[in-house]
């Protein structure tokens, strides 16, 4: 067979949504590369997905159907055929759901794939016809997606093509050459042409080290600091008044709440200067345009919502929107108008069905009653990694009486609790349709490569489930050509003239987001989609309270546990996707802190540290920075538990608190505490 090039789309959680080149000889994968033609993609890949084909090509991928043989979390399987597999199943959500209601049944899924078709078609579809518990997915950008709806009502953002026009760049909490290295070679351009490029984070990463000016901020205090820019904005009439005047409302409301944040208070609660706080609100509403790329780790603390919320109002004050180059990107997915109703189906449940915070599944698997949780569905998601208070949901993994389903392509610490475990597609080896949360650009891929064994998709999983149960709707006779169909026809005006034959033919296709060639300003004649129409000053979405776990939060709780904890997403990973990977020396074992806290606790470089509190402890190794300041320590997740010496990795520590909207998980506001262990 002749050496071929095929178009795909990386379908990992990122906002990059990078197009992809892949080289195919003899039916096998040889080689992954950036497509050059794509506006954002410009040739390249990220490290990860560059040695992506370590992954798809790996002796440890499941291959086949298994059932447990061991005890629960043991990890002991044998093979079965996927006739038994599927069998056993529908046996037993059947039974399931006569004797305990078909609530007692739990979809757990996220974003293992961006895809449509393999994250919310026919699993939607499937569980919705059972009358299942629907599952509320707040682990990653809930309270960000509530901060930027109730002040502009969507969810548009800054095209990174508009960067290079940027005059100050700021990232908050925003890792990009971790977390959306595609952005970056578009700041390089605009420093090129004079830029400022200035970095907020409790943490000092690679992206903060190459910064003109880092912003070393106190976990869970950005609203504070947005707050105490907002006051200064207003105070020293650096505000553009014809904007405020035309497109917000509220603004003498918001001017009483900001007058309490002084730069002497917003410097207390931060932990910043006078100076650095008041030099960062000038420049930013004098140096024009200002762009601030806004990311999610802002918002993984109690009060993160707000913080969000409060950032989004920063480009209406100065009337940034105005300017190519200027406004704020958290996220653009709000753009990509698909008729996810006719993906999903919700009108194929029988009744009305509760909804289960994710965040929050060692509650509903410990706690939840009327009825209990009986079976867990996990696909696109490896819950006994990523969420928090890890040792509740282990304890609720293990429950003998909960029957549970793992769809996945590595034994992953939840596959480890199933009782059935089933091999999934790689997105080399399926059909998907696929947004993007960084830029502007529909995308479809095709299969690359057959899938290896008995894998299946996601999609395939569900159609034949339904079979099996007896489902006879004919939504579960859709093929994935219909299921893309009906999600592009939604009759909305930026997806007109998109089509899956030219998907087919041009592989991505920009939104009619504004004419070709010309920018996408989204706000810059107002347009908000608020009540109102106008971006929303409210006060009362932007109070500031320590959070309970911080350094002016709960003074028992700071007295026992005296550190705050951040856990940002590590570089080398996504997530817990490539957990696989023996990671024993990587940065997902290590503890950053800072000199004065290793001295006071006889800490040095390479030595294995007990990191604590009343939840759980995980072992790590200690590297001593500056990276973080004094009372800070930081450890990128999410190792993979099992791969600990312990058994556990950071989110043992978190707590399943929640953010103050939104629903989401606050793994930054954390308190802890570290001792020196011998090895």
């Amino acid at each position: 067979m002749p050496q071929q090039v095929v178009h795909s789309t990386c379908a990992l959680d990122c906002p990059d949504a990078c197009s992809i080149l892949v080289t195919v000889e003899d039916g096998r994968a040889t080689r992954l590369r950036g497509n050059p033609d794509h506006p954002v993609t410009r040739g390249f890949l990220c490290a990860k997905v560059a040695k992506y084909l370590d992954r798809q090509y790996s002796p440890d991928r499941l291959l086949y159907p298994q059932k447990r043989t061991g005890a629960k979390g043991e990890g002991k399987f044998t093979r079965i055929s996927w006739d038994e597999a599927l069998d056993t199943i529908a046996s037993r959500l059947t039974q399931i759901a006569r004797d305990h209601g078909a609530e007692s049944i739990l979809p757990f899924s996220y974003a293992g794939t961006m895809g449509l078709l393999q994250g919310s078609s026919m699993d939607r579809r499937f569980f919705h016809a059972l009358g299942a518990s629907r599952l509320d997915r707040t682990i990653c950008s809930s309270a960000g997606m509530a901060g930027t709806i109730q002040t502009m009502g969507s969810r548009f953002g800054t095209e990174p093509e508009q960067f290079p026009e940027s005059k100050l760049i700021i990232a908050w909490g925003a890792n990009i050459l971790g977390t959306n290295v595609h952005l970056w070679p578009f700041i390089v351009e605009a420093r090129r042409r004079g830029a400022r490029f200035y970095t907020i984070d409790p943490y000092r990463n690679r992206t903060g080290q190459l910064s003109d000016r880092h912003f070393s901020i106190q976990p869970g205090t950005d609203l504070a600091l947005a707050l105490g820019m907002i006051h200064i904005l207003i105070a020293e009439n650096l505000y553009d008044r014809d904007y405020v005047a035309a497109h917000t409302v509220n603004f003498d409301a918001l001017r009483q709440r900001a007058a309490d944040f002084t730069p002497a208070h917003a410097a207390q609660l931060t932990g910043l200067s006078v100076d650095e706080i008041v030099t960062l609100a000038r420049e930013y509403a004098t140096v024009r345009p200002a762009a601030i790329r806004l990311n999610y780790g802002v918002q993984r603390s109690e009060r993160g919502g707000g913080a969000i919320s409060a950032i989004s109002m920063l480009p209406a004050l100065t009337g940034s929107w105005r300017e190519v180059g200027g406004g704020l990107q958290l996220s653009t997915s709000m753009a990509f108008q698909l008729n996810r109703a006719a993906l999903e189906r919700a009108d194929l449940q029988p009744k009305p069905t509760r909804l289960v915070n994710m965040t929050t599944l060692g509650q509903a698997l410990t706690e939840l009653n009327e009825p209990p949780v009986k079976a867990l569905f996990v696909y696109n998601s490896n819950p006994a990694a990523i969420l928090p208070d890890q040792n509740r949901v282990h304890g609720g993994l293990r429950r003998d009486d909960l029957f549970c389903v793992v769809a996945e392509q590595f034994q992953t610490d939840t596959a480890d609790f199933a009782d059935i475990l089933l091999p999934a597609t790689t997105f080399l080896e399926h059909s998907d349709l696929y947004f993007a949360y960084g830029h502007y650009y529909l995308q479809m891929a095709r299969p690359a490569v057959a899938p290896p064994g008995e894998c299946r998709s996601n999609a395939d999983l569900f159609r034949a489930l339904a079979r099996r149960m007896g489902l006879t709707s004919p939504a579960f006779l859709d093929s994935d050509d219909d299921l893309i169909d009906q999600a592009l026809a939604s009759g909305h005006p930026f997806l007109e003239g998109i089509t899956r034959s030219r998907l087919e033919a041009e592989h991505s296709a920009r939104l009619n987001v504004s004419a070709a060639g010309t920018p996408y300003l989204p706000y810059a004649e107002g347009g908000f989609a608020t009540p109102s129409g106008k971006c929303e000053l409210n006060p009362q979405h932007v109070d500031y309270q320590p959070p309970v776990e911080s350094r002016f939060g709960d003074p028992h709780l700071r007295r026992r546990y005296p550190l705050e904890l951040i856990s940002p997403k590590n570089d080398d990973s996504m997530n817990s996707t490539f957990g696989n990977r023996d990671d024993r020396d990587g940065e997902t074992a290590t503890l950053y802190l800072h000199p004065d806290d290793a001295a006071v606790r006889e800490v040095a470089e390479g030595d294995l540290v007990r990191l604590y509190n009343a939840r759980g402890s995980v072992r790590l190794r200690a590297a001593i920075t500056s990276s973080v300041r004094s009372g800070v320590v930081c450890s990128p997740s999410s190792r993979w538990p099992k791969r600990s010496v312990d058994r556990r990795n950071i989110n043992a520590l978190a707590s399943d608190r929640l953010t103050d909207i939104g629903g989401g998980p606050t793994f930054y506001s954390c308190l802890v505490q570290v001792e020196r262990c011998g090895d």
